[in-house]
């Protein structure tokens, strides 16, 4: 249909032919000459990848809200570069948003993408091994010049070799468009290059039928007064590249993926550590206890503290500590005054707070430590997932220190998790190992927010009576000690690293005590069994028995 446009003379620049296109195009569709189909689909999954300050964060988290309130269950998972910044363009700086939608329960954010956006070269080459055969690659055509090539480490351009001849390619110039379509806003190049996430964007709201109202007030309320054209300008550009894909020839089908069929209730977009937080302040408000989180910054981890830190009307404190040992110290600190305290880390941070992790032991101080963890060993893959710290969490510790671990299975089972952890902690007098992972902190899913009457109250049982009072004198049912907060006339007691002896904690080198007392810490952790429900079984009586734990269950 428009194949003279590419010999009409007097059109020299690329661009405006793409865009006469779109008005010739455009003026069939207004007489209805021209119709596209829409194609029904149980599920997508789309992966949004470009180099690190391309925005594919942002892109995909609006993707992902403006699907969420559309209805469809969802999953996502981010992918960051684990460089602090890696030269543009290269395979180290590529990032990455990756979202699972479906008509029908999911739960994981999927593995093989049906539809890739690959907004340069080294997206493309970094992420092409995970397409298969037929699916789509929406790729941006103005990122494979000499140099880009060079950077992904391309010998010969992919566009034109014929090596993606088994994909259904729609090649964009993503950024020579967008350059013409925020032209009026007068943006410099790099601000106006900046905008072509969005027009990536629009396509892909328009091939899955996704509205474009929700985002628009979002850019219209991030960017205002004097920064108002920023706001017109990245407008500007999802509403062209919505145009664009609208009139395009290589896309004759748009998309549909029904609404979910969830639960009634009401539900949010949650990441794991969101969830988490929220679970925490969750447990503070249901204990009636003021939360304390002492943590050194640490990926994935510091995302907790960066929510945590947002509820202080809650009456939680967040304090960010000079290293491991003092944030876990500070912890301990805050649970022997009557607190409910919270540690945090990933990876390595855990082998440092192994120490103090044995003093909460044997002090048997409620406590809950969080391990997000990430890829080992040592500093490792700091933004890539692993569940590379079970082994330290159930045996890292020097002597006779056993302690509960617990994992979440997913974001929103964060927030479950968070309050349990904390119920057990206060419970049986000990530290327990919340275990997460990366996958499970930056990804996210619809969370249905509970019913407060369906959230069973913590009870703290702090001791109040001076007569036959003891440090250690413990409970039959749960072999908890005292929690007796300092200060408190006829409670004074002292707790520390050493050995304790049985009832009155005074210091103890006697090794039939050291036995005893070592028995009594392990016969506390079994006793949380009693609390732990059944097993639940998915799938088939008789098919293959598979038994995960945390983040593996999807």
């Amino acid at each position: 249909m428009f194949s003279f446009i590419k010999n009409y003379h007097f059109i020299k620049n690329e661009i405006y032919k793409d865009l006469l296109k779109y008005i010739i195009r455009q003026f069939f569709y207004e007489f209805k000459m021209v119709s596209k189909s829409q194609t029904q689909v149980e599920n997508v999954i789309i992966r949004f990848a470009g180099d690190s300050g391309d925005g594919m964060q942002l892109t995909g988290t609006q993707f992902t809200t403006t699907t969420a309130l559309y209805g469809n269950d969802i999953a996502t998972f981010p992918d960051y570069p684990a460089e602090i910044r890696a030269p543009a363009g290269t395979l180290g700086g590529v990032s990455g948003f990756q979202l699972h939608f479906s008509s029908s329960e999911i739960r994981t954010p999927g593995d093989a993408p049906t539809v890739l956006v690959a907004m340069n070269a080294a997206a493309l080459k970094k992420n092409l091994k995970d397409m298969a055969p037929g699916t789509m690659i929406i790729v941006n055509t103005d990122k494979f010049q000499a140099i880009d090539l060079r950077n992904a480490d391309y010998e010969n351009n992919p566009l034109e070799d014929e090596s993606l001849s088994e994909y259904q390619v729609i090649p964009v110039k993503l950024s020579s468009m967008t350059a013409a379509a925020v032209k009026e806003q007068g943006l410099n190049r790099k601000e106006a290059d900046r905008c072509k996430n969005f027009f990536a964007l629009g396509i892909t709201y328009w091939l899955f039928n996704r509205s474009k109202e929700k985002t628009i007030a979002w850019v219209r309320s991030k960017f205002k007064g004097d920064k108002q054209k920023y706001a017109d300008a990245n407008i500007n550009a999802l509403e062209a590249g919505w145009s664009f894909a609208e009139t395009m020839e290589l896309l004759p089908s748009s998309y549909e993926v029904a609404p979910a069929k969830l639960r009634p209730g009401v539900y949010r977009n949650i990441s794991g550590n969101q969830a988490l937080a929220l679970g925490f302040v969750t447990a503070s408000s249901l204990a009636n206890r003021p939360l304390f989180l002492g943590a050194y910054p640490i990926t994935p981890a510091s995302d907790l503290l960066h929510n945590l830190s947002k509820y202080k009307e809650h009456g939680v404190i967040t304090f960010q500590a000079e290293d491991e040992i003092a944030a876990i110290s500070s912890a301990i600190g805050a649970s022997f005054g009557g607190h409910i305290g919270i540690t945090s880390s990933s990876g390595p941070g855990i082998a440092l707070k192994g120490e103090a992790i044995g003093l909460a032991t044997i002090t048997e101080l409620p406590l809950v430590v969080v391990d997000i963890q990430r890829g080992g060993p040592s500093t490792g893959l700091p933004t890539k997932t692993e569940q590379s710290d079970f082994n330290i969490a159930i045996y890292g510790r020097h002597g006779e220190s056993p302690i509960p671990v617990l994992a979440a299975k997913s974001p929103s089972d964060c927030f479950h998790a968070g309050i349990e952890a904390v119920r057990a902690a206060i419970k049986y007098r000990m530290p327990i190992m919340l275990l997460t992972d990366g996958y499970i902190a930056n990804g996210s899913e619809p969370w249905r927010l509970p019913d407060p009457e369906e959230l069973t109250p913590i009870e703290c049982n702090f001791a109040t009576e001076t007569e036959g009072f003891a440090p250690y004198k413990r409970d039959p049912e749960t072999l908890a000690r005292p929690w007796a907060i300092p200060g408190t006339p006829g409670l004074e007691h002292r707790i520390g690293g050493l050995e304790k002896a049985d009832l009155t904690g005074n210091v103890s080198y006697d090794p039939e005590n050291h036995e005893k007392m070592s028995l009594i810490r392990e016969e506390k952790v079994k006793r949380i069994l009693a609390d732990i429900p059944d097993l639940e079984v998915h799938g088939k009586a008789d098919g293959v028995l598979c038994v995960s734990w945390g983040g593996t269950f999807g």
